[in-house]
């Protein structure tokens, strides 16, 4: 399940994660939130931060392509910001697909991670 971080700057939004990663939190949490930054005319800045991984449903999956697909251009910062290994392992090697940039930050710099995805 993905939850929405408080106290961020108004330009950033970001996310936890809790639990296996369902259809619907694409549906009901990430994509309302993206879709108020975009009607605000800004680039998409995002915070992940995924202290753990419990998996992620087929449906979710195909909504996360989508989604990188369709707003293509808007993506401008990604910070996953996680200690899970196998995480990091494919940011390096697939981080160059990603729309916007994409950067892996370790727990212990959550702070440092939310300063260069908000600047």
């Amino acid at each position: 399940m993905l939850e929405p971080l408080d106290d961020l700057p108004d330009h950033v939004i970001g996310f936890s994660n809790h639990g296996e990663i369902r259809a619907e939190d694409y549906t009901d949490i990430l994509l309302p939130a993206i879709q108020a930054v975009l009607d605000r005319g800004e680039e998409l800045r995002v915070l992940l931060v995924f202290a753990q991984w419990d998996g992620m449903s087929g449906g979710a999956l195909w909504e996360d392509l989508k989604l990188g697909v369709e707003h293509l251009t808007r993506w401008k910062k990604i910070a996953l910001v996680t200690d899970v290994t196998w995480m990091v392992d494919v940011t390096r090697l697939f981080g160059w697909m990603t729309p916007g940039e994409l950067k892996h930050f370790p727990m212990a710099e959550q702070r440092d991670a939310l300063a260069w995805v908000g600047a």
